[in-house]
């Protein structure tokens, strides 16, 4: 009898996921903190250094919050660029011709997201052939533009270009020039849709839905064919990150690591977490305080085995990773993402210039 107590016990945590040792779910206090952890990281001394572009693509509420759904862009400010005056206000800028379009500074992760790919999914939502003009938005301040500072990106933009004139029989008529100068606009512009949920918009939902989706894979390539490396898991790999499964706590292999590296997707080799991000807890499995990158996992509504909490998976991968808890460190965010060792690979500081990896050496110098 004991032994299939055991063995049912066991199964509970196989197919149950990592629980909780506070508080459960995903409250209002994981949603209201998520932009600010990611953009504390994305302005830290150890972050991924990341790249600034800035785009033109007319009323610029709904530019921002499609920007913001890429997966890759860290962080984005809303303002008045290449006008003839300074420090212009939105009143200057919409009725004293004040010469600035309405322009989102766009700063990204480049090992997440390409310009070339991000600048493709910027035309996706404009009519690049229309000048002084979107949607229902008319005059000089709702031009398409992309505005560069690294003189290294001019090819590339217009390499996009001129791609994108393949397709049209009309000149383009986006705008390509270095930045001369932008500004900041007011405070209540900034991540205005966010704010005012309802309020006025010309991109559609379905263009919101697609960013969220948007993964640039060529970015990503050097990981490999997940269909090889799934072929090379244990079962227990394959049912973790498959088929939604959870290890046995304190029986896995990283629970108790604490030495300096990265954590990847077993299935892909796409780097999820760092060693600095990682704490003790009393849960038995690995428990991190935030992933390398809000871009690089999916958090979703899991209502299995009675329970209500939070589901990480890999974007990259859509593999299962584990749950994000409320109850982790206050000092490190709040948050406690327990993570099964089976969907892990870890690679050690040593030997991450050797597998590629170097990139993400600045991270391992935070809190060491």
């Amino acid at each position: 009898m004991k032994k299939y107590l055991v063995l049912a016990i066991l199964a509970a945590f196989l197919f149950s996921g990592c629980g909780p040792s506070g508080n459960a779910g995903k409250s209002n206090y994981m949603k209201e903190n998520a932009s600010a952890r990611f953009s504390a990281r994305a302005s830290g001394s150890g972050a991924l250094e990341t790249k600034t572009v800035y785009l033109a693509g007319g009323c610029f509420w709904g530019t921002e919050k499609y920007l913001d759904l890429i997966p890759g862009v860290e962080a984005t400010v809303v303002g008045y660029a290449n006008g003839r005056t300074l420090n212009p206000t939105y009143e200057d800028v919409s009725y004293r011709n004040s010469g600035h379009a309405e322009t989102v500074k766009v700063e990204y992760n480049p090992g997440l997201v390409s310009l070339s790919f991000l600048l493709d999914l910027f035309y996706e939502v404009i009519d690049p052939v229309s000048v002084n003009r979107q949607g229902n938005d008319i005059g000089p301040q709702y031009r398409s533009g992309v505005y560069f500072e690294d003189g290294e990106d001019e090819a590339v933009i217009l390499a996009s270009i001129a791609e994108l004139q393949k397709g049209h029989a009309r000149q383009i008529g986006v705008e390509v020039k270095p930045l001369d100068h932008f500004f900041p606009a007011e405070e209540y512009h900034q991540k205005y849709l966010q704010k005012n949920p309802y309020g006025y918009c010309h991109i559609s939902q379905k263009h919101f839905a697609q960013a969220k989706q948007a993964i640039d894979t060529q970015t990503r390539s050097r990981y490999g064919d997940k269909k090889a490396l799934l072929s090379t898991l244990t079962a227990l790999q394959l049912e973790v990150t498959q088929r939604g499964a959870t290890e046995p706590p304190f029986r896995n292999e990283y629970f108790a690591t604490f030495e300096p590296g990265i954590y990847v997707d077993i299935t892909t080799g796409e780097p999820l977490f760092v060693s600095t991000d990682k704490f003790k807890s009393q849960s038995g499995w690995p428990s991190f305080s935030r992933p390398i990158s809000d871009g690089l996992i999916a958090e979703i509504q899991d209502f299995s085995h009675g329970m209500s909490r939070v589901e990480v998976r890999s974007i990259l991968g859509d593999s299962h990773l584990g749950h994000v808890f409320t109850d982790g460190p206050r000092e490190s965010g709040g948050l406690r993402y327990c993570i099964n060792s089976a969907s892990l690979r870890f690679v050690h500081m040593d030997e991450k210039e050797a597998l590629g990896y170097g990139s993400f050496l600045p991270l391992l110098a935070e809190n060491m």
